[in-house]
């Protein structure tokens, strides 16, 4: 498991816009990854609330998703995004990091599927939530 722990920290400070955004990998294994994003005034959507943009939450799930699948042990390689649907439930709280937790709860040959919630300090009330489909690469 370690080579796709290492992988996906790779991939964390390689892609430019993860590592724009200040994504952290806080959680890597089994197909479980965690991912915080810190506030950051660059990321505000709207400055009179000075809520963080939603295209930032979603780079967050999104990127979430596909470590999560990357670490499955069903998984032999990388991940693309096949489609991923994200309901907001609320704006995240201004000047507080988000969190995203996703799980891939099964792959196939060719598929992986997951769920992901979006959080900030207020952990019981979620600020999204979404569901997934990925690659799976490296099948034979």
């Amino acid at each position: 498991m370690s080579d796709k722990v290492n992988m996906a920290r790779q991939f964390m400070t390689a892609i430019p816009h993860a590592r724009d955004l200040g994504m952290e990998l806080m959680q890597l294994d089994g197909g479980v990854a965690t991912i915080r994003m810190p506030y950051d005034e660059r990321l505000i959507g709207d400055p009179d609330t000075g809520v963080m943009h939603g295209g930032a939450i979603s780079a967050l799930m999104d990127s979430c998703c596909g470590a999560a699948v990357m670490s499955h042990p069903s998984n032999p390689g990388g991940t693309a995004t096949i489609d991923l649907r994200i309901d907001y439930m609320r704006a995240a709280t201004p000047g507080q990091a988000v969190s995203t937790t996703a799980t891939c709860y099964h792959v196939t040959r060719s598929v992986a599927f997951v769920r992901a919630t979006a959080v900030d300090e207020d952990m019981e009330n979620p600020v999204a939530m979404a569901t997934g489909t990925f690659t799976v690469q490296g099948a034979k």
